[in-house]
């Protein structure tokens, strides 16, 4: 079979596989012989954006997300909106990217559904950390547990905006007694990155305990996470 010719107006080396195959190659091998703790976060970054963006080099986009937001875990857990902001990164790259927060939110969820919930408290900070700390929006999740502290449902009741949401302390025990919970753990995030609680958190918190008291429903904590950390009430003795 004749072969084509190389056209003589392309740009030299057109012919060769393009420089970055090297470094993909480089980098999946790092991967595999060391692991993922001797990748920064935008080597880490470029590993996802391979399969949706094969034929570029992506280490410069990889780069410029990371300065963008902050860190890889930030980056994936970015709202899709601000994610079409960055040029040359399409839909089928910004699907990769959510693809990972979705599959560690997904783990850290089966984590927690394995444990007794109160026995385990790093797995159920961690697993709430991996689910709320990096939303732009407040969301106010309850993990709804039964007499074992074992968990029977986790449950986002409200998404509200940057700085607040709205949470009725009624429906919040109405939804426990329709799963026939013994106790509920409350958690929101602060997108501002500050864990530290409001006086309002404390006020709603006490609310919902002053309802729940009563149907012998107990509220073990309310857990308030950020990005720069946690913080619990109860742990502040604040309830």
């Amino acid at each position: 079979m004749p072969v084509s010719p190389i056209d003589p107006t392309a740009p030299p080396g057109l012919a060769e596989a393009p420089h970055y195959h090297g470094h993909r190659e480089r980098l999946r091998e790092r991967f595999r012989s060391v692991g993922a703790d001797a990748l920064s976060d935008y080597e880490l970054l470029e590993m996802v954006l391979f399969r949706a963006l094969p034929r570029r080099d992506v280490k410069p986009l990889a780069k410029s997300l990371i300065t963008k937001f902050g860190s890889f875990a930030e980056t994936v857990h970015a709202p899709d909106t601000r994610l079409r902001e960055i040029g040359g990164l399409g839909e089928a790259a910004i699907t990769e990217i959510k693809l990972i927060a979705a599959a560690t939110s997904r783990v850290a969820k089966g984590q927690l559904k394995q444990r007794t919930a109160l026995s385990s408290w790093a797995t159920v900070i961690d697993y709430c950390r991996t689910a709320m700390a990096f939303a732009d929006k407040e969301q106010f999740r309850i993990l709804f547990l039964d007499k074992r502290n074992q968990l029977i449902s986790d449950e986002v009741q409200q998404v509200g905006t940057v700085d607040h949401t709205p949470v009725y302390p009624r429906e919040v025990v109405k939804r426990a007694l329709e799963l026939s919970a013994t106790a509920i753990i409350m958690v929101h995030n602060h997108p501002s990155g500050d864990p530290t609680p409001s006086q309002a958190d404390v006020q709603m918190t006490k609310a919902v305990i002053d309802v729940a008291a009563p149907l012998g429903i107990a509220v073990h904590d309310h857990i308030i996470v950020g990005k720069h950390g946690h913080a619990s009430l109860k742990g502040l003795r604040l309830i």
